[in-house]
């Protein structure tokens, strides 16, 4: 009886944890590893496992990170089930596919280049093909229900707060007479952040696997977050610029259509043009419409007689192309929220082309930015960033603002995990080394707790002491 890490570890991306009571064995997400170049190429390596002893696949949410493999996996083989919770699946179902077309585009670049190289041609690491073949395979449960993966694993979701339908997973594992309890956090969200509820209280484990992305700092409060944000729009409104938020598509988009409906007047929106420039987004928004069960009360309370597009009365869906390359021609009053979050493609590369070297525009990092991606570089005060083999100034002014994270801060994990009976064993995955060295000496310092970061491939048996 044991799990293994197999993703995560180490860094924030590419989720993924095995874990076996008996003879049965499944995988707790299954996430793309995303970042640097050479970071992302190990999504080609050989799973280091057998795919044909996996059992199950059980997901905590449906951030790519988290779920961007699971296509792969169907295209090398297998065919058992994908338990998600409701909402998680509806979102995979748009987010798997269009990470397949991502990958199919990418592909065709390349092998433009290859063929001019004379050389052969690569395959995409999955096709939109793969994508409908893995949805087939999701099995939907809802939150707080306990449904058997195998004969020896027994599963349930609870609300973690993150993004719409996210998880923190309880599995109960059997050999033998011996059952033992793992808890696997999944990605925790920020305690009283807008539109989700917080995250739900666990207090028994045998072993817990938390989440540490933000183990080094907290975030402010969201008093002051507004604060932040509307300064950001009043001196952007004296600059005569635009306001780029390169933001996540599923979970930050929405709450940022949601803070700015319930700010409108004190941030002085009117003045504005807002566009939700995302396909992805702006069908995970639908998503989101059609399960405001799981929403907190006060987002109920707004979006419950109109839909969130009505809500903002300056606010435009872009879905085209043309509709995207026309905001190009605007040079100030408009704010753009456009993926990808860490601007590693995606439509905000085009915006920024356009903007990130004119000093009147702003530009507003709200997400977490892995290390090497065009985002980080940014927040890490970079003075030319490269986009589309072009080296472009930075001269526009570049604003963190950590109080929007979907992620819980490190006051937020600490109490988390404190809600515990026992301290039971605790080990770190889903962060930097760095943040996870100082979210370990909180926790040993504070709780007198057993804490371990994990390396990849580390592996846990719940049936032995473990040894830290």
């Amino acid at each position: 009886m044991y799990v293994q890490c197999l993703g995560a570890a180490g860094r924030v991306t590419g989720s993924c944890h095995l874990v076996q009571a008996g003879d049965h064995r499944i995988l707790l997400d299954c996430g793309l590893i995303q970042g640097r170049r050479k970071d992302e190429d190990l999504n080609y390596d050989d799973f280091p496992f057998d795919l044909g002893r996996i059992d199950a696949v059980v997901l905590s949410h449906a951030h790519i990170d988290h779920s961007g493999r699971i296509p792969l996996l169907v295209k090398r083989g297998y065919t058992g089930p994908v338990y998600a919770q409701d909402a998680t699946a509806q979102l995979c179902d748009i987010m798997l596919r269009d990470s397949a077309s991502i990958h199919e585009h990418a592909a065709e670049r390349i092998n433009r280049k290859r063929e001019a190289a004379g050389e052969e041609p690569i395959e995409p690491l999955y096709t939109a093909a793969d994508a409908d073949m893995a949805m087939k395979q999701f099995r939907t449960m809802r939150y707080h229900q306990k449904f058997d993966v195998t004969p020896s694993i027994r599963v349930r979701f609870r609300d973690a707060g993150h993004i719409l339908g996210s998880a923190i997973v309880e599995l109960w594992l059997t050999e033998g007479s011996e059952t033992r309890k793992l808890v696997f956090s999944g990605d925790l969200g920020h305690a009283d952040a807008p539109v989700l509820r917080n995250p739900d209280t666990v207090t028994t484990a045998d072993l817990v696997l938390m989440e540490s992305t933000y183990g080094d700092r907290g975030h402010r409060s969201w008093d002051e977050t507004r604060a932040e944000v509307e300064a950001i729009a009043e001196l952007a409104s004296r600059g005569k610029g635009n306001i780029l938020i390169p933001a996540f598509s599923v979970g930050r988009s929405q709450l940022l259509l949601y803070w700015m409906a319930r700010n409108f007047d004190e941030a002085g929106l009117k003045n504005w043009q807002i566009f939700l420039d995302s396909p992805l987004a702006i069908n995970a928004t639908s998503v989101y419409e059609q399960n405001l069960k799981l929403l907190d009360k006060d987002a109920q309370d707004l979006w419950s007689n109109r839909s969130i597009q009505d809500s903002l009365p300056n606010l435009q869906f872009t879905r085209t192309p043309d509709e995207s390359r026309a905001i190009h021609l605007i040079e100030s009053g408009a704010i753009i929220i456009a993926g990808s979050g860490m601007c590693t493609g995606g439509r905000i590369r085009h915006h920024l082309q356009h903007n990130l070297g004119r000093k009147a525009c702003n530009i507003i990092i709200i997400g977490y930015q892995a290390a090497g991606t065009p985002g980080r570089q940014l927040v890490e005060g970079a003075e030319t960033l490269k986009i589309f083999g072009d080296e472009i100034p930075v001269r526009a002014a570049i604003h963190t603002i950590g109080g929007l994270s979907a992620h819980a801060g490190q006051r937020a994990l600490v109490n988390w995990y404190d809600q515990f009976e026992q301290r039971p064993p605790l080990v770190l995955v889903h962060g930097e080394p760095d943040a996870q060295l100082v979210l370990q000496g909180v926790i040993r310092d504070e709780l007198a707790a057993p804490v371990h970061i994990a390396a990849e491939g580390d592996q846990f048996n719940l049936l032995q002491p473990l040894p830290f």
